[in-house]
């Protein structure tokens, strides 16, 4: 018996996003990097939809102001949206987005950790500055800000911290040296820390996304290098910063309890 399937046509578009479904019910949740319109302000609004209240902070003070007003707007107010400005370049500002979320809610039940900072350059090409910028963001800012999540995890043995690595930890690509160095670090760092973390109940798990689509990717990325990234994968299209998000959440909720150290994919290219 042979069935006949057709022929391949287009892939289809994403399907809308899915409703609340109280995943993070009561839970105090932070979002770093979450001013705008990419992963992490995705992942604030999905916490929220999943009844949580959320605490997100960015280093660009504007834009985290009208992204805490606009979710603030849908959510419930103040009551569930709280915005505390940090570079994640800067210790001191680190200890004080955490304690000021404990001061604001009184708990953090889940850590998110977005803020990571890209570039182009060969490495032949690549300076001191672009190296040790795009690392000092993206894998020591992690490492402060899982640091500090950890300072008051462990002591109250509760907790998840879930950081934002990528693909390209896993595989190379011409002129990211720099950041898959920085991301490769992540994923490391995630797994030393899931070590170390299991004895007092916390869980430190990592999402690792490829090409997340929002309005302004195209100003990083030429429109034909994009078709060439969409093409990469197996829906020939980017995900939806809300698909990343999605896992964000399962990572970070109860549905996840017996996982810690992983690494989870949100794309086709893994190895």
């Amino acid at each position: 018996m042979s069935t006949s399937l057709g022929a391949p046509f287009d892939p289809p578009p994403p399907p809308p996003p899915p409703g609340g479904h109280d995943l993070l019910a009561g839970c105090i949740v932070l979002v770093t990097a979450a001013a705008g319109t990419g992963i992490g302000s995705a992942t604030a609004r999905r916490c929220l939809e999943e009844g949580a209240a959320v605490v997100v902070s960015d280093a660009h003070e504007r834009r985290l102001g009208e992204t805490a007003d606009q979710l603030a707007s849908e959510f419930g107010g103040a009551e569930r949206v709280h915005a505390i400005p940090c570079d994640v370049t800067s210790e001191p500002q680190v200890a004080a987005l955490y304690d000021g979320t404990i001061e604001r809610f009184g708990r953090i039940d889940a850590a998110v950790h977005n803020a990571g900072l890209g570039g182009t350059a060969s490495l032949v090409e690549m300076s001191d500055e672009q190296w040790s910028t795009v690392l000092d963001i993206t894998l020591t800012g992690t490492f402060r800000c899982t640091r500090a999540a950890l300072r008051r995890m462990l002591p109250a043995h509760h907790g998840v911290i879930v950081n934002n690595a990528s693909v390209l930890g896993w595989r190379a690509q011409p002129g990211q040296a720099h950041y898959a160095a920085a991301k490769a670090g992540v994923m490391a760092l995630t797994r030393s820390a899931a070590a170390e973390a299991a004895p007092y109940g916390v869980r430190v798990n990592a999402v690792s996304p490829s090409l997340a689509e929002h309005p302004f990717l195209n100003r990083a990325i030429p429109d034909e290098d994009l078709a060439v990234l969409r093409g990469r994968e197996l829906f020939r299209r980017g995900a939806e910063t809300w698909e990343v998000a999605n896992v964000i959440v399962f990572l970070a909720s109860d549905y996840s309890s017996y996982m810690s150290g992983e690494i989870v994919s949100v794309s086709s290219q893994h190895p």
